[in-house]
């Protein structure tokens, strides 16, 4: 059994998503962050970073994991199943998982911070992270040209970086002209798992999001 700590996020997403797909047990424990429960002592235990998601695998021991990368590659290498097992495949899947850490995630979630909830409206910074949100949307496409998936077969890549590109409209980053990227993002959207680990747990209000976030920034 697997403790889910977690929070109506694409990181979120991203734990709750994989859970499903792979079909392990898990319990839910949803984290309200406009109360602060992320910086309480207990969590911090878990996550010193105090952010979500993190997990608590309590058949290995009580082994606690945070980072939504790190858990996806945990759970992966646990199972044996969303990433190859030879150097070269599993390789391939790590390239686009950091992909989305480092680019599209970052970029994507400033392109939020600054077009939702930033109490100034400063045009040119939300520019900024909207061209460079659309410039790796464009890599994406222009790779699943000629791959179905990311990584091979589908895997905890397509999981990390679906989570925060199906999102686009919530920043304002369109992905008009972008065909294969529409094609992919579909065919995710339709698997049954993608699902019910989307809205696990269900979607806050936006409004609610919205002072939630806020909060956090002051």
């Amino acid at each position: 059994m697997i403790d889910l700590y977690t929070a109506a996020t694409p990181n979120g997403w991203k734990v709750s998503i994989a859970l499903e797909e792979l079909g392990l047990a898990y319990t839910l424990h949803v984290l309200d962050l406009r109360a602060g429960e992320q910086k309480q002592p207990d969590f911090l235990a878990i996550n010193p970073n105090g952010r979500i998601p993190a997990i608590v695998d309590r058949e290995a021991g009580d082994f606690a994991v945070f980072e939504s990368g790190a858990i996806l590659l945990y759970l992966a290498e646990k199972t044996g199943r969303l990433m190859p097992a030879d150097v070269k495949g599993r390789s391939r899947v790590v390239q686009w998982l950091m992909f989305q850490m480092g680019g599209v995630g970052p970029m994507m979630g400033q392109a939020n911070v600054f077009t939702r909830y930033f109490p100034e409206q400063l045009p040119s910074v939300i520019d900024r992270y909207r061209r460079e949100s659309r410039r790796l949307f464009e890599v994406l496409d222009g790779h699943l040209a000629e791959h179905e998936w990311l990584a091979g077969d589908y895997s905890i890549a397509d999981i990390a970086n679906w989570s925060w590109v199906h999102t686009h409209e919530w920043p304002g980053v369109s992905v008009e002209g972008l065909p294969h990227l529409q094609r992919w993002l579909d065919a995710i959207a339709a698997r049954p798992a993608v699902r019910k680990g989307v809205v696990t747990p269900p979607r806050a209000d936006p409004v609610q999001s919205i002072e939630a976030a806020r909060s956090m920034l002051a």
